[in-house]
């Protein structure tokens, strides 16, 4: 295996004189020109406001789910897996309960014409109101347009931040927004900023990674791509950042169930993405479904409005997540009735209520005014929120779809965009004697349940919510104009994935041809043939596909990491052989593979690559890409071992008897921001531009990186550093910057990063205010560069000499002083 050499290790003293005591500023109190657009969206919006009635109003903040207007059962001969429109319905939704916004679609992915054609029979039926209000649609198009036919789907969230490339995220939300405005979406329910820290979480595909940091910079990048044109643009979509807060941090691991996190951390690891979100100008923000330290973060005010309104300034709309305004009465048991947890939420700080099955809802809010439970002038600030997004949507110019964005649907250059998104991913984790690339001439025997199935290559919220249906039935025959090319006399079977899809088997066959390639996996991931391997005579290597099918959310829940039972004896019957095995992984999360990868001299990682993915891993193969993906989270190995990379050194280290340390805390299967590359990088001329960080002062950091191989390549640069005391107990490493940087051959590039204090700043407890600032402590900090977050120790001089001790090998240390 090529290995990378890197250098790192410098020790900077930090003398920020007026920083200990200093409070985070909060945003909120930022004063933010106000442009003469703006100004005219809120003088509509109050003239609008000031003709409305309280029952509008009150659907306002109501968003039902698409089937609540759509033909059920046998209602007009079709039932709602055609997504037909039922008149009757639409006019209850529209205009008797007045509903502001619709979601989602039911069961299948609909044509662009058949979104246009849905969309324009609910804003038609709008524009029949007394005040013509449009209806804002919203859609959960995670990585793509996820419930539209011929969509183009992107890597998921924990692919894109295996990037460690904002840009990667930037080109997803560009593509989705501009093929969502094609359709007449205009709100899309992205990005997640959830902390990707337990594997076990089923929503841990969506999010960036177990790292702050990194999960910021390409939140950011997605929502700036999303609305930077300007949300009236027709390459432009709200956002919504998601789920306010400590969602991903449930204590079982399971979807919507407690979490409990301390202040301290709450603000440490889960509050930084959401502020610089709302800095960044997201429009929109969904609500966790659970509940934090027994407060359901819907019904806490605390969080709501202290938190996200009065500190974080943010002005958009607050919107929940699935039926959970219900669910504090339902499920969570405070309060008594449907009724008091439309109250609670409210003034809890909830401007609309996703509510998808009824309209309790709207009847809720017009009671509790009516009664004078709550006020008309809270309503109103929710409705002011909403309508303004309206406006500046363009929905009241035109409510359906302009005109120059129908065509920004499907274009070519999507794909291309997609394969350059999926081969950047691809994370290269072990490489034994150079097993990889493979030659083109090598006859393959490719095996395993994801060899030859394309929903498992894509992941939930593809062309439906779970995302494991290559397919939709449809029970009725008859001609529908909405499905190019299908017809329902002679089928009713609608493939939901574009027949330009392929599948790992089928793009290694396109890669050196059928003949090179023995397979007898199918598309069904349950067949038995999946799990056994085909005769291996004559082949060179096997190619073992193994990893996890699509699911979303709770479906998706799980009790052990560790990998199918079924999928561990097939690579063990592969190791057998005595073939070299190259391992692809196809999986949402980490599973555990610590039972046989020993065996196996090559493993990639592939995560959910999505549409161009099949493509992208057979060039990773084969040699036509260099990967220069690196991991956003630590790859456990063993189930139960959720050990971090930032972790204290009380977790690293075991006392097994008085006085004697044994190193047993963080023992990754491979660390996090690890990933290797068919060339190999040195790193030298570590240097820091001052030898004392003062004040508000700048620090710039510059390493030059060496192309030490025979083939071009991109290399991951990652500062990290260390408070080495601290009033809180500080983190061994925190991620403090990085880049990716292409390098040719025998080239070399210079990489410079500029930190402030606030780069090495940790949040910290007034113990008796109890109040929490971000501080920034006098102090000496260790500075590390490299290629990973695993630094490589030198034993220490004695024993028992503690971390603080220690230096790295190679390392050149810098040790500064003070003024």
């Amino acid at each position: 295996m090529k290995k990378t050499i890197y250098l790192f290790g410098v020790l900077v003293s930090l003398w920020a004189f007026t920083a200990c005591n200093k409070s985070e500023k909060k945003a909120g109190t930022e004063t933010a020109a106000v442009s003469d657009k703006d100004k005219e969206i809120d003088a509509k919006v109050e003239a609008l406001l000031a003709k409305m009635t309280l029952e509008e109003k009150a659907g306002q903040m109501t968003q039902v789910n698409l089937n609540k207007v759509l033909y059920t059962g046998n209602g007009g001969g079709y039932d709602n897996n055609y997504g037909i429109i039922d008149p009757a319905l639409l006019d209850t939704a529209v205009v008797k309960y007045k509903v502001g916004s619709l979601l989602n679609a039911i069961n299948r992915a609909y044509s662009q014409d058949q979104w246009i054609s849905i969309i324009t029979q609910i804003q038609d039926k709008a524009a029949t109101t007394p005040n013509k209000i449009p209806v804002l649609y919203g859609i959960d198009a995670i990585h793509g347009v996820t419930f539209t036919l011929n969509s183009t789907l992107f890597p998921h969230n924990i692919g894109s931040a295996a990037s460690w490339n904002p840009a990667v995220s930037a080109s997803c939300a560009e593509v989705t927004a501009l093929e969502a405005r094609a359709c007449g979406l205009r709100w899309n329910f992205d990005p997640v900023l959830d902390l990707g820290r337990n594997p076990l979480w089923p929503r841990f595909p969506e999010t960036f990674g177990e790292d702050p940091l990194l999960g910021e910079r390409m939140g950011i990048s997605a929502i700036k791509a999303y609305e930077g044109a300007g949300l009236d643009k027709t390459n432009a979509v709200a956002s919504c950042m998601k789920h306010f807060i400590g969602y991903s941090a449930s204590r079982s691991g399971r979807d919507r169930t407690p979490s409990f996190i301390p202040e301290i951390e709450l603000r440490e690891y889960y509050l930084p993405q959401f502020k610089a979100a709302v800095k960044a100008g997201a429009s929109t923000i969904m609500i966790n479904s659970g509940e934090i330290n027994g407060v359901p973060v819907h019904a806490s005010k605390y969080l709501l409005t202290t938190v996200l309104r009065e500190e974080l300034g943010f002005k958009g709309i607050v919107v929940t997540d699935w039926e959970d305004i219900n669910r504090l009465h339902e499920r969570h048991n405070i309060c008594s009735s449907i009724k008091e947890a439309v109250k609670v939420s409210i003034e809890a700080g909830v401007d609309m209520s996703m509510t998808p099955h009824d309209f309790k809802f709207t009847k809720a809010v017009i009671e509790l005014v009516n009664e004078g439970s709550l006020s008309i002038e809270r309503v109103n600030e929710s409705v002011r929120r909403i309508l303004r997004l309206k406006f500046a949507v363009g929905l009241f110019e035109n409510p359906v779809v302009e005109k120059e964005a129908l065509q920004n649907f499907g274009k070519p250059e999507y794909a291309a965009k997609a394969l350059d998104a999926a081969r950047q991913t691809i994370t290269l984790l072990k490489n034994d004697n150079n097993t990889l690339p493979l030659k083109k001439t090598l006859k393959i025997v490719v095996a395993g349940p994801n060899a030859n199935n394309v929903p498992s290559l894509h992941g939930c919220w593809s062309y439906t919510w779970q995302g494991a249906d290559a397919t939709a039935t449809l029970n009725k025959a008859g001609e529908k104009p909405f499905i190019p090319g299908f017809d329902f006399a002679k089928d009713s079977v609608l493939p939901l994935f574009p027949a330009s899809t392929l599948s790992i088997k089928q793009a290694l066959e396109a890669k050196i041809g059928a003949a090179k390639v023995v397979c007898q996996s199918v598309s069904n991931y349950e067949d038995p043939k999946n799990y056994s391997l085909p005769s291996v005579a004559g082949a060179d290597a096997i190619v073992l596909c193994l990893g996890e099918n699509s699911y979303a959310e709770s479906p998706g829940s799980i009790r052990d990491l560790t990998l199918d039972a079924r999928q561990i004896a097939l690579a063990q019957a592969a190791i057998k052989t005595g073939k070299p095995v190259i391992l692809v992984l196809v999986e949402g999360r980490p599973r555990v593979i610590s039972s046989f990868v020993d065996g196996v001299p090559a493993v990639i990682d592939a995560y959910w690559p999505a549409s161009q993915g099949a493509n992208a891993i057979a060039d990773v193969l084969f040699g036509d890409y260099n990967p220069g993906g690196k991991l956003p989270f630590s790859y456990p190995r063993h189930t139960g071992d959720f050990v971090m990379y930032d972790h204290k050194w009380t977790e690293e280290n075991v006392e097994t008897t008085p006085g004697n340390f044994e190193d047993a805390g963080y023992q990754p299967q491979w660390p996090f921001g690890h990933g290797l590359s068919y060339t190999t990088f040195e790193y030298s001329n570590f240097t820091v531009s001052a030898d004392t960080l003062v004040g508000d002062a700048k620090l710039k950091v510059s390493v030059t990186i060496k192309n030490t191989g025979a083939v071009d390549g991109d290399e991951v640069v990652q500062l990290y550093s260390r408070d080495v005391f601290a009033s809180v107990v500080p983190s061994l490493k925190r991620l403090r910057a990085f880049e990716r940087v292409s390098i040719k051959a025998g080239e070399s590039k210079t990489v410079t990063f500029e930190i402030s204090k606030d780069d090495l700043s940790f949040i910290k407890e007034d113990q008796i205010a109890h109040t929490y600032t971000r501080v920034t402590e006098d102090g000496e900090f260790k500075l590390m560069i490299g290629g990973s977050s695993n630094f490589e120790l030198e034993a220490p001089e004695h024993p028992w000499t503690s971390f603080l001790y220690r230096t790295y090998k190679g390392a050149k240390s810098v040790y500064y002083k003070a003024k």
